[in-house]
């Protein structure tokens, strides 16, 4: 199977006719990046990991270094910088950077020069003004007149005398060094938000062979405000503590999953950081700010895998006619099976129709999946697949003891046998069952499941009698 996806990156272009750089009087760095040798490890929890190394060229003694194109993110009281004969004294992150609207704010008490230009002759007329406020419009002091600079649609437009210093063009860590002078490699390193990973599996089923291709794909975005050129990216699968020794409140607890019917406990050659799995991208690339970018780590031919169908009932409830579950059972083992670990991430699953084209079918988010697990993807309802459940007889056997009699009644609309696994819940603690039609297997604490077979265009009906304190 062959996926491509296609993503547009919308930008928002913001039109400043009052603005405007003199090019004979302004210095602005040029468009190739200042970074040096870059690998960046990517988290799954939004953290990542970014290492610039750089040669730079240092007088001796004490001075001050700019490092440009770092993230606009940068979590400053991270950063690191080593390098032979060099010693941090002081260092700030210059995160004001340089716009239209910046430009006229740090302009506030200086004099500029409004440039205008008659619509009807083209003919262009210059006066200086002193900027008195930036505060949600211009406010200019021209002679003894008070103006405002309205910013509708004229042909004006503004020349600034220079760029601040405190003004970049690109985000900006500076240093203040002690070094023996020289060109030396100087590493920086820091941590930073706005760059992360998801991960999605395109997973064709075929239903005559009961076989899956699945490829899996990384989604890579950068939202850092800064270029990571032709970089060694390393994704991590796993969440990392942010800080602090308590469990953030928003990260689920390791609790069952829905996906995952048995975890399980195969092991592969795959490079490992202590409970994390790493996954190298196969060659360098470039990962460029406010864009997404994709990427294949599996590729599985004709797995072995099963449709089947899927209804829970919760402890006494009942039902006229509900939709049992459209369920694909496969396992992520080495022998029969995908032969990987899966990354937290979105299954999406298609089928071919008549005509051989693939059809999306339903869809489900799965866990972190060890290799080896057995998995079930839920894409939906099905159709033709109903069950009633009926409680039949519920009695007090006792002060300590009631019996309830299930009926659970399952209809087939379809024109070939299905089985459906039926499973109860809620069978906690010492729940018993006295009687049965079809013999059950208790999958877990509280839940029994009966596989019940349904003829085509059929029936079937399946009893099973509970003996509990509640």
């Amino acid at each position: 199977m062959r996926a491509s996806w296609f993503l547009v990156a919308g930008g928002l272009i913001v039109a400043a006719p009052l603005l405007a750089q003199s090019a004979t009087s302004v210095a602005i760095p040029g468009e190739a990046t200042a970074q040096g040798d870059v690998a960046v490890t990517i988290y799954q929890n939004g953290q990542s990991l970014v290492q610039d190394t750089r040669k730079v060229t240092l007088p001796g003694g004490r001075h001050k270094q700019d490092f440009p194109d770092v993230s606009a993110q940068i979590r400053a009281e991270t950063v690191t910088l080593t390098g032979p004969g060099i010693g941090i004294v002081e260092q700030n992150f210059d995160y004001d950077l340089l716009t239209p609207a910046k430009l006229m704010e740090k302009a506030v008490g200086q004099t500029i020069t409004l440039v205008r230009t008659n619509p009807a002759t083209g003919a262009e007329n210059r006066v200086r003004a002193k900027v008195l406020a930036a505060n949600g419009g211009v406010v200019l002091q021209i002679g003894d007149t008070i103006e405002v600079l309205r910013d509708d649609g004229l042909p004006v437009r503004v020349i600034f005398d220079k760029v601040p210093p405190n003004l970049r063009a690109r985000p900006t860590l500076s240093v203040t060094l002690e070094s023996k002078g020289g060109t030396v490699p100087a590493t920086l390193t820091y941590l930073t938000p706005g760059l992360g990973w998801t991960t999605d599996y395109v997973t064709l089923f075929d239903d005559a062979k009961q076989t899956i291709d699945v490829q899996g794909w990384v989604t890579l975005t950068n939202n850092t405000g800064t270029d990571y050129t032709n970089a060694d990216v390393l994704l991590v699968a796993g969440n990392p503590n942010n800080g602090g020794g308590r469990r953030n409140w928003q990260t689920p607890w390791n609790g069952s999953t829905e996906t995952i019917d048995e975890a399980g406990t195969e092991s592969n050659e795959r490079e490992r950081l202590g409970d994390y799995y790493l996954y190298p991208l196969g060659e360098r690339t470039t990962i460029s700010n406010a864009q997404q970018k994709q990427v294949s780590f599996l590729d599985v031919k004709a797995a072995p895998a099963r449709s089947t169908y899927e209804f829970n009932n919760g402890w006494l409830a009942t039902n006229d006619a509900a939709s049992a579950s459209s369920v694909l059972k496969f396992s992520t083992s080495r022998a029969g099976g995908l032969g990987d670990q899966l990354p937290a991430g979105t299954m999406r699953v298609y089928m071919r129709d008549k005509r051989g084209d693939p059809q999306f079918i339903g869809e489900s988010g799965i866990e972190a999946t060890p290799m080896g697990s057995a998995m079930s993807i839920r894409t939906g309802e099905a159709f033709d697949v109903k069950v009633k459940t009926v409680v039949a007889e519920r009695t007090r056997v006792n002060n300590r003891r009631w019996k309830t009699r299930m009926v659970y009644e399952l209809t087939n609309a379809r024109n070939n046998p299905i089985t459906v696994d039926l499973g109860q819940n809620g069978l906690w603690g010492d729940v018993k069952i006295t009687e049965q039609s079809l013999e059950g297997k208790r999958v877990s604490a509280d839940r029994v499941e009966w596989s019940v077979p349904v003829p085509a265009n059929g029936k079937a009906t399946l009893t099973a009698t509970f003996d509990s304190r509640y």
